[in-house]
């Protein structure tokens, strides 16, 4: 019993090692992409809460909280890569002839389904 607690422990100290050295090189990366951007005066100082993480809170309000999802969704359609025209085209052109192709497959596939049992049952339209 107690190998298998030893096994236990040094299993739990070995991930804790390796969230430590994750957070490291975490911490090491957004330090260096402050410095590039030449923002160390924010990194120094402490970080201020985003409208998202405020309203998320228990309290919050559901004014707070529709405000904070639109500002959420207006920035992820500024992050958004937009088609141009040709490829918007030639998307559509895709879509509309696959589905003519799915509807001839599933026309032909009642056909012959409707044909099988006209032919089993002798039944007539």
């Amino acid at each position: 019993m107690a190998n298998k607690d030893r096994n236990k422990r040094s299993a739990r100290q070995a991930r804790q090692r390796e969230r430590a050295k994750r957070e490291a090189l975490a911490a090491e990366q957004s330090a260096k992409e402050e410095t590039k951007r030449g923002k160390r005066k924010a990194a120094a100082q402490a970080p201020k809460k985003t409208p998202a993480k405020v309203a998320s809170g228990k309290g919050a309000g559901l004014i707070a909280r529709t405000r904070a999802y639109f500002g959420a969704v207006r920035g992820e359609m500024r992050r958004v890569t937009w088609p141009s025209r040709t490829e918007l085209t030639d998307y559509a052109v895709a879509v509309i002839a696959a589905l003519v192709i799915s509807g001839v497959a599933v026309w032909l596939v009642d056909t012959g389904i409707v044909a099988a049992l006209v032919g089993f049952t002798g039944l007539r339209g």
